[in-house]
């Protein structure tokens, strides 16, 4: 089997991000961002989805997080679909639901080659230690129309933001995992009746 890993870099006047994955890796993480809350959730996607993730970034954090977490989501998104190459014999489709005490969310993504979010999480508070919770969205964001997927983030209930920001990023593992996981039924196979994603 080819391993499904990639190496990004991309470099702005606001942002300076080098991102690393392995799609068949075993849950690493190597993760500096800035910004504590938001590594403590790019762990989750690494965790839980199964995928060695290196990400190091820099960025005007003197203005505020904005930049750096949605050219994180840009740079991801780039590597995963390096990482995915062609898409053949991949499953395409994942979802999951994630409980974290009082909390549930969904998450439910597609390897369509068109990206599109929908996104319903009412955050119960604007800020998570030092992560505006309002970012969250403008990751995936960037995640989404660089990795050409389409994805659906709900969280179903929750009381608490951290419990809820938790629940939908380790969801997101869990899912991306099953949409990139290989099935041996259909290896070398596009998965769609077009023919190609």
């Amino acid at each position: 089997m080819t391993q499904r890993i990639a190496e990004v870099h991309r470099d702005t006047k606001e942002t300076q991000i080098q991102v690393r994955v392995n799609l068949d890796g075993t849950g690493q993480s190597d993760l500096s961002t800035g910004i504590g809350f938001f590594d403590h959730m790019l762990d989750q996607i690494a965790r839980h989805g199964l995928i060695d993730l290196s990400i190091k970034a820099t960025g005007d954090l003197h203005i505020d997080g904005h930049h750096t977490v949605e050219d994180v989501g840009i740079t991801l998104g780039q590597a995963v679909a390096q990482a995915v190459g062609d898409k053949k014999g991949i499953r395409r489709y994942g979802h999951a639901y994630v409980p974290l005490d009082e909390a549930l969310s969904r998450v439910v993504v597609d390897f369509s080659g068109r990206p599109g979010l929908e996104m319903h999480v009412p955050f119960k508070s604007g800020m998570i230690g030092h992560f505006d919770s309002q970012l969250a969205f403008e990751f995936f964001q960037g995640f989404v129309n660089h990795a050409f997927v389409t994805l659906h983030i709900d969280n179903l209930r929750g009381e608490n933001a951290h419990h809820q920001a938790e629940t939908v990023f380790k969801a997101f593992g869990r899912a991306l995992r099953a949409a990139t996981e290989l099935d041996p039924r259909s290896a070398g196979v596009i998965p769609s009746t077009k023919g190609s994603l």
